[in-house]
């Protein structure tokens, strides 16, 4: 395997929704860790999980946070890994704070940023499949065959409507 993944999020209400990024991952084998670290409450513990990331064979990095939705950034400013943001509506403003927060990156500090809610935690599992594919073709197959599976599920839904 190409490496693995570190799936962040900011409270163990985010658990649901980033649970799905989880899914996709096992679904193609992909090892993974997935733990909850804040960027405004546990700054020193994110920094440490950040610094060890890479010594510990992750690759990329998926951040899921909602309200101010800093976790992706303030990681992307710890490591030079890829940094996915996924995020999360969890305030008044169902997500589109956490959207702009985690999209308006600085130049140099790029965040993959993902749709809100369950679809970017999924998107954001896929994303990162296809960056470790780059180094694995068995990888890069099992993706292949995910499409064509998806392909004929169409196929087989315009067949039911027709």
């Amino acid at each position: 395997m190409a490496g693995k993944v570190l799936i962040l999020m900011g409270s163990k209400a985010d658990a649901e929704v980033m649970g799905e990024a989880a899914r996709v991952l096992s679904g193609f084998g992909i090892p993974y860790t997935l733990t909850v670290a804040s960027a405004h409450r546990s700054p020193a513990r994110t920094r440490m999980i950040v610094s060890q990331a890479e010594g510990e064979g992750v690759s990329v990095i998926i951040a899921g946070a909602g309200a101010a939705a800093h976790l992706a950034g303030a990681v992307a400013a710890e490591t030079l890994l890829p940094v996915i943001g996924v995020p999360l509506a969890g305030s008044p403003l169902f997500g589109f704070d956490s959207l702009l927060s985690t999209v308006q990156m600085p130049a140099g500090i790029p965040v993959a940023t993902m749709a809100i809610g369950k679809t970017g935690a999924q998107n954001a599992a896929y994303l990162a499949a296809q960056i470790l594919a780059l180094s694995s073709p068995d990888l890069r197959e099992k993706i292949r065959e995910r499409r064509r599976l998806m392909a004929e599920e169409v196929a087989a839904s315009a067949e039911e409507v027709r």
